[in-house]
């Protein structure tokens, strides 16, 4: 591990994970273990060679776990211990001060992850209780509002309030606010189903100030 070698705990913090690619490890393992396929499907522009170093980096500084599954799937997954996950709050915070740069791509790759913190990091939905289903493609996840506090978790709810169908470039569009939900609905690039009232109380809360 390379080391600024400083005293200061902001250099050290950035010993452990300031190298390309392990915050977006990180952040791709908010959600739950992932195995290195779904690591590498999440990370295209990655190399397989620098996933896997920054892989064993984390994991040798306690940042990550790898374990094996239990049969029958028996894969080898990687997940964040609980000191890893005390960097969830960092991350929802760079997510906001970079949301607010000129120079960020807004073309630029977005994996399922990246779109769902965009979410909870943007979106202000006071007064809301509702759960929502975002699915894109074979990743499903699962919006839960209470009282406008959100929170997400991987996977697909039984009985949702609404379900979205769309892609993670049509949802970013919407967390920027370059596309409006009407337009995206009505071009066919976001189905939904259920109440449209949450889906449009929790987009429209985006870019609002958080109690």
């Amino acid at each position: 591990m390379r080391s600024y070698g400083e005293a200061c705990t902001m250099a050290h913090a950035l010993d452990l994970v300031g190298d390309r690619w392990a915050l977006l490890l990180v952040r791709e393992l908010l959600f739950g273990p992932r195995r290195f396929t779904d690591l590498q499907r999440a990370l295209p522009r990655a190399n397989s060679r620098i996933l896997a170093q920054r892989l064993r980096e984390l994991t040798g500084t306690g940042v990550l776990r790898r374990r094996r599954l239990a049969p029958p799937a028996g894969a080898n997954v990687y997940e964040l211990t609980d000191w890893g996950t005390d960097l969830e709050p960092v991350i929802l915070h760079l997510g906001r001060w970079g949301s607010r740069s000129p120079h960020l791509n807004v073309d630029g790759d977005v994996s399922a992850v990246s779109a769902m913190i965009a979410l909870r990091a943007r979106a202000s939905p006071v007064g809301l209780t509702a759960g929502i289903v975002v699915r894109f493609g074979e990743d499903h996840f699962t919006v839960r509002v209470t009282e406008g506090r959100i929170h997400v978790t991987r996977d697909a709810t039984a009985e949702p309030d609404a379900v979205i169908d769309t892609d993670t470039v049509t949802f970013a569009a919407l967390i920027t606010r370059r596309l409006a939900l009407s337009a995206a609905t009505e071009s066919g690039r976001l189905r939904l189903a259920g109440a449209s009232a949450p889906v449009a109380q929790l987009f429209g809360s985006i870019g609002e100030t958080r109690p």
